[in-house]
């Protein structure tokens, strides 16, 4: 269940994987976009999707990861923050994107609601988990699976001070 050497790739990056590239990157630079007011950033996500999963694909991709950050947005528990573009660190909203979306692509549930319950507040955590799912879903048609993630890694993330980050 837990990733072999041969899955995560040569360099042995995680983060170089093309499903865990989508959701990270992706989460990064449309996120930058909403702070900046920068249609550069978008572009940015734009011409990453379209490289990654062709125009058609990476449209379609990118229009359901803009629903599901914008949905976050107003449903957060606090302000979401990033790492730049291409960091090999994560903060803990990172973390939490990326076990929502591996925990709802691996039907572990128990892993996407907790990381659901430490994003969104309470009365608007549905709204966010659909757009989750959406966006898992569309991913996962386009054969882009992230790897599961413990939820032992979850509850430790989650344990950890706000201002920590994990690499």
């Amino acid at each position: 269940m837990y990733p072999r050497t041969s899955e995560i790739g040569s360099t042995g990056c995680y983060f170089d994987r093309t499903p865990e590239k989508l959701v990270l990157e992706g989460y990064r630079r449309w996120t930058a976009g909403f702070e900046t007011g920068s249609v550069i950033v978008w572009e940015m996500a734009f011409g990453l999707y379209s490289e990654l999963l062709g125009t058609r694909d990476g449209n379609r991709a990118l229009s359901e990861l803009s629903l599901f950050i914008r949905t976050l947005r107003h449903c957060a528990l606090c302000p979401l923050k990033t790492f730049p573009f291409g960091s090999h660190h994560v903060c803990r909203e990172e973390c939490m994107t990326l076990g929502l979306i591996a925990g709802i692509q691996n039907c572990d549930m128990v892993a996407a609601r907790t990381c659901l319950n430490a994003m969104a507040c309470p009365s608007r955590r549905e709204e966010v988990e659909h757009a989750a799912t959406d966006f898992a879903k569309t991913l996962a048609e386009m054969d882009q699976m992230l790897l599961p993630i413990p939820q032992s890694a979850i509850d430790d993330i989650i344990s950890r001070p706000l201002r920590a980050k994990y690499h």
